[in-house]
């Protein structure tokens, strides 16, 4: 142990005895911080801080902000169509352009992430989010709609900087043990969102014939979207950090010591990772399904109960929500049994067998029986979407967080824009059901794509060879 230097200026004793930080002795005698052995590996040692549970609530609370945004128009689609005057396909490309943005967005805000790290990109996103939400506070007229077209597409913009941080965040920040509820929390935050988009936005917006009244809620709505945003934007400024002083795992400080990253050559040593490509295309599938179901929603359960926005909006909550506690409950489960691909199929099987029970039970005219079948359906659709994120990161390890679940939330946007356009014009041709079997068609083939890929678990490898290299040099 002679020889061995602590990064960032810390004694083993500085360590031990920094404020707000919890310490303890392990029975082997080695010290430990808040559980993690304090160890030594290639200049580093590893350490969690309290903090780190604010840093993902933050994210998460302006991931919830920009993601209510999204739907904030979906929704209530019919109201707005009336109120702009344009066409349904107008108001769903107000969904559709955080889609398409994403795209050609993503993968010079993945460069950002690797280069300057977590804090710029999170100033940028929190920022833009906030912008838009400001331009969209004057648009609440009928002739404004290009007014409030340019402010979604600022929110879309925003959406680039914050989709691909949660499993970046949990990397960054916590323990081997603790990754996948952290980066569960991460997308929580974007889930919770969504809920929040189904819920409020029916209770603000009244289907009303009065042009100034309406005009009146649609500025509420606006304004204090824009006032939450401004909130978060400045927290962010104040409080959000890059990373901690020392890194949580061996793994991450492993990585943190490579010095020969290059961000062009991990792009093409993950476009030849076989088993990576097999779950972008799955994960795609997957969440583009989400994507449009959440979108078109409003049109699916106005068509089988006219006059129910509001419980058009209830049911999307009981998807998201019954998501979350499936979000939250997969990413406990796999921190204490790290079986990312029997979970992530078993999931993934489930979110089929939820897909064509809803389809075959919209139509029975029991609002009662679609929230059920909703919330079974949310469980496991939306719960899937950590999963996904978690399960890359394990498969790619060390390439960086950020460009994997970038890559696995471009195959989303594109799979997302596809599936809304052609389920859109479906339910307008063939009606409602035709669309959802659409959509359960390229479920079962999302599910048969992901059983073909191999559980090849990179971060758990690396976390035990370095754990197992430490523990030899410091026995020697």
């Amino acid at each position: 142990m002679s020889g061995v230097t602590v990064k960032e200026g810390f004694s083993g004793q500085d360590l031990l005895n920094t404020a707000n930080d919890t310490s303890e002795k392990s029975s082997a005698g080695e010290w430990v911080t808040n559980g993690d052995p304090v160890q030594p590996v290639q200049g580093h040692v590893t350490r969690l801080y309290r903090r780190r549970w604010f840093m993902v609530l933050l994210f998460s609370s302006y991931s919830l902000c920009n993601a209510f945004q999204w739907l904030q128009y979906g929704i209530i689609s019919n109201i707005f169509i009336k109120y702009y005057g344009v066409s349904s396909l107008a108001i769903d490309w107000l969904s559709m352009s955080y889609m398409l943005i994403y795209i050609p967005l993503i993968f010079p805000v993945a460069w950002l992430l690797d280069s300057r790290g977590l804090r710029i990109i999170s100033l940028i996103g929190s920022g833009l989010n906030c912008l838009g939400a400001w331009i969209k506070t004057g648009s609440a007229r009928p002739d404004l709609f290009g007014v409030t077209l340019f402010g979604q597409l600022v929110c879309a913009t925003g959406q680039v900087f914050i989709l691909g941080m949660p499993s970046h965040i949990a990397s960054v920040w916590f323990s081997s043990t603790e990754v996948s509820t952290a980066c569960s929390i991460g997308v929580f935050g974007s889930q919770l969102g969504v809920a929040v988009g189904f819920l409020l936005p029916p209770v603000l917006v009244p289907n009303i014939e009065d042009m100034d009244q309406l005009s009146h809620h649609i500025s509420i709505m606006f304004y204090g979207t824009a006032a939450v945003a401004s909130l978060l934007f400045v927290l962010v400024i104040f409080v959000f950090q890059d990373g901690p002083p020392l890194p949580p795992t061996l793994a991450q400080a492993k990585h943190l010591s490579n010095t020969d990253y290059s961000y062009k050559l991990s792009i093409l040593r993950l476009l030849k990772n076989q088993n990576f490509i097999l779950l972008v295309v799955s994960y795609g599938l997957n969440t583009g399904a989400y994507y449009s179901l959440s979108t078109l929603l409003n049109r699916m359960v106005t068509h089988h109960f006219p006059g129910e926005e509001v419980n058009a909006g209830r049911i999307g909550l009981t998807i998201t929500v019954a998501g979350m506690c499936g979000a939250l409950i997969t990413g406990f489960w796999l921190d204490r049994t790290k079986t990312y691909k029997q979970t992530t199929l078993g999931v993934y099987i489930f979110s089929l067998v939820g897909m064509v029970v809803f389809t075959f039970t919209l139509d029975l005219g029991y609002l009662w029986l679609v929230f059920i079948t909703a919330g079974c359906l949310g469980f496991f659709m939306t719960g899937y979407l950590p999963l996904g994120f978690e399960f890359a990161a394990e498969l790619t390890h060390p390439e960086s967080e950020g460009t994997s679940s970038g890559l696995l939330n471009v195959s989303a946007q594109v799979f997302g824009l596809i599936f809304t356009t052609a389920q859109g014009l479906i339910l307008e041709k063939f009606g409602v059901q035709s669309g959802n079997i659409f959509l359960c068609c390229f479920l079962l083939a999302g599910a048969i794509i992901t059983a073909f890929i191999k559980s090849d678990l990179r971060r758990q490898r690396a976390n035990q060879e370095a754990e197992n290299t430490v523990s030899t040099l410091y026995f020697d």
